[in-house]
């Protein structure tokens, strides 16, 4: 005759809270459709902060050394106007994804995404008001794509910025709790 197997009383527990989640998770599923996202990993979260600051350090490097802006045939002198906002701009995303790149509390990144949303809101507004794009002929469509475009960007960022600001004050509260 077999003799019962016993379990120990740690992996009965892990089992159940397993159990648990695993109902939670499908409860979570059942109720908005959706299943939770998956977290991403402390490495793939540096790995994306790595490549926002090599593309805005390249976009800086196009946009400022000889011939920079000016050898861009749909940019107008105009953009003179803006290119300091601009560089102001891609300069808080190096800043900002450099620190995060370090330490990314939640109270941090949200601060941070605060500060950076509420410069591109400036930047892009500027550039609507200032538009220094010249679409002609063919092209010309583009304008009106392009006006969209930022239009679009000035809603994005300011929905952004409260977002981060309802994380950043959420953030802070429960670190005073």
């Amino acid at each position: 005759m077999a003799s019962p197997t016993k379990t120990s009383p740690t992996r009965t527990s892990t089992a159940k809270a397993d159990q648990a989640k695993a109902g939670q998770a499908k409860a979570d599923q059942a109720r908005t459709g959706q299943a939770r996202p998956a977290q991403r990993s402390r490495g793939a979260k540096r790995g994306g902060n790595l490549v926002s600051i090599l593309i805005n350090a390249a976009l800086l490097i196009l946009l400022n050394v000889a011939p920079g802006w000016q050898a861009v045939p749909f940019l107008t002198s105009a953009t003179a106007q803006v290119i300091g906002l601009v560089n102001l701009t891609l300069w808080a995303g190096i800043v900002a994804n450099a620190v995060y790149f370090v330490a990314e509390p939640r109270w941090l990144r949200a601060a941070g995404d605060l500060v950076t949303l509420t410069i591109s809101l400036i930047t892009t507004i500027r550039i609507l008001e200032v538009f220094p794009f010249a679409f002609n002929g063919s092209m010309a469509f583009w304008s009106a794509v392009v006006r969209v475009l930022l239009v679009i960007g000035i809603v994005g960022s300011g929905i952004g910025i409260l977002y981060s600001l309802v994380t950043l004050l959420r953030s802070l509260v429960r670190a005073g709790r």
